[in-house]
């Protein structure tokens, strides 16, 4: 981010996986969100749980190779606090594993800094439950 006050909405996001690997191609698909500018990658702590509840940890400023998130481009901020990753180990199946992503909405960036030049404020930003959504659809076909 080049302008510190011009950020768009950020957003922290728990994805996880059977096994102690993430899929690449879910990790694929994110570096293509960033690389096409609709992410910044800000923020990255994966989290592993064995069959025997052992906790590995890999922060973003740790090499990332072994945990399959290496190709991610991220502008590292310390912006998962340990509350974050507190619930996340502690709701972690035995042999389950989890990436932690804070990130933030770049293609709401010129949005936000527009209304925030108008005097105005992105008073709420709502993540509505993909299955709300899906029910929603559902019930109105």
């Amino acid at each position: 981010m080049s302008d510190s006050l011009n950020i768009g909405p950020v957003e922290l996001v728990v994805l996880t996986f059977p096994g102690a690997q993430v899929d690449p191609g879910t990790i694929a698909a994110l570096q293509d969100v960033v690389e096409r500018g609709y992410v910044t990658l800000l923020d990255l702590v994966y989290i592993a749980k064995d069959a025997d509840g052992n906790i590995t940890q890999v922060d973003v400023d740790e090499d990332l190779d072994d945990v399959g998130l290496a190709i991610l481009s991220i502008e590292a901020k310390a912006l998962i606090s340990d509350q974050d990753l507190d619930v996340v180990r502690d709701s972690l199946e035995p042999g389950t594993s989890a990436a932690i992503i804070v990130y933030e909405e770049t293609w709401a960036r010129q949005i936000a800094s527009t209304v925030r030049g108008a005097g105005g404020e992105v008073a709420l930003h709502v993540q509505i439950p993909r299955d709300a959504v899906v029910a929603a659809v559902a019930a109105a076909l």
